[in-house]
């Protein structure tokens, strides 16, 4: 019989990529998506009916417990992906964040205690790291908090950590850098770049142009979820891993690099409204995944310019570049 996975945060971004690749690998996905009266999935909405069939969608919240419960029974695997993402709207609405990414966590490794669920992989981020002390980053770099999300990141890590030593929950966690790629949001540099470049925008406005990041394409990005879900427990359970390219770029460069693939020129200005705080901006982030390749032999298969190629002809699809406002930040 196949395996059942649960997915939080299927809805999203990585989450309806990593369905995607659930599904090609034969696994039966059940998949929460965020509850709201109109009675929309997301982006597991423009996924193939195919794709769709082998789907058991759940409306819910990760805020919820009965609901993550609900989710996770009988699960084999849960990804939990659910989470507040925009940086520069942590800072407006942080106890949201914290209801969502600590609680909403704890949510989840509350119901696979119970419910004896044999592995959960955990999402961290990069943004846990801050600005990097020394590169590339591995797992022992220290913690820096430049953001409320940040700081929710961090706690919900810890949690997991602590829900292993101190539970034996076999949660491992995969802390990616950087992603891209198709559907991802606007708020994102990539996206909003592209988008208003593809309105023929003379000026286009951006954050801060002089941070470096490590940028990982999104199918890479959901392959290493899945080694992670599948590999041996005893040679990735308890334990936390990068994704990553291992390359860095400025946003500066990675402006001009979008405009030269699409034939375009245009102005790249840095709008003080986009740009965080000075004290929270992350200057510079670059990966080492060694650890994570050692351990499942994963490795980054796209390169950046592949990756922008395949995320510039996605968004250049009217019917995908009409649910995007180029003209309207994104926060």
């Amino acid at each position: 019989m196949k395996s059942l996975v649960a997915v939080t945060g299927a809805d999203g971004f990585i989450g309806s990529h990593l369905v995607e690749v659930l599904v090609e690998r034969g696994h039966r996905v059940r998949a929460m998506v965020q509850y709201n009266s109109f009675g929309s999935w997301g982006w597991l909405d423009v996924l193939p009916s195919d794709v769709l069939d082998q789907v058991e969608v759940v409306p819910g919240d990760v805020r919820d417990p009965e609901t993550v419960f609900e989710l996770i029974h009988h699960a084999d695997v849960v990804y939990h992906l659910a989470a507040l993402i925009a940086i520069p709207y942590s800072f407006r609405a942080p106890q949201s964040y914290v209801e969502t990414n600590i609680l909403g966590t704890l949510n989840v490794l509350e119901a696979v205690r119970s419910l004896c669920t044999p592995r959960m992989v955990h999402t961290s981020t990069s943004e846990t790291y801050g600005t990097a002390r020394q590169v590339p980053i591995d797992e022992s770099h220290p913690l820096q908090a430049q953001s409320p999300y940040a700081a929710t990141k961090i706690s919900a890590d810890k949690l997991v950590e602590s829900y292993h030593a101190g539970f034996g929950v076999p949660a491992v966690t995969l802390r990616p850098f950087n992603t891209f790629g198709p559907r991802q949001s606007a708020r994102a540099f990539i996206p909003t770049v592209i988008s208003q470049l593809a309105a023929n925008a003379d000026v286009v406005t951006v954050g801060s142009l002089e941070p470096t990041r490590d940028f990982t394409y999104v199918k890479d990005t959901a392959e290493a979820f899945v080694t992670l879900g599948t590999a041996p427990a005893e040679t990735v359970v308890g334990e936390l891993f990068n994704s990553g390219t291992g390359q860095e770029i400025s946003m500066g460069r990675l402006a001009h690099q979008i405009a030269a693939l699409m034939g375009k020129q245009a102005e790249f200005l840095s709008d003080e409204a986009r740009r965080r705080p000075d004290r929270a901006e992350v200057m510079r982030l670059v990966c080492d995944s060694g650890r994570l390749r050692r351990a499942t032999g994963w490795r980054h298969r796209y390169t950046l310019e592949e990756g922008l190629k395949d995320t510039i002809e996605w968004f250049l699809d009217p019917a995908n570049l009409t649910r995007y406002r180029p003209d309207t930040y994104n926060i």
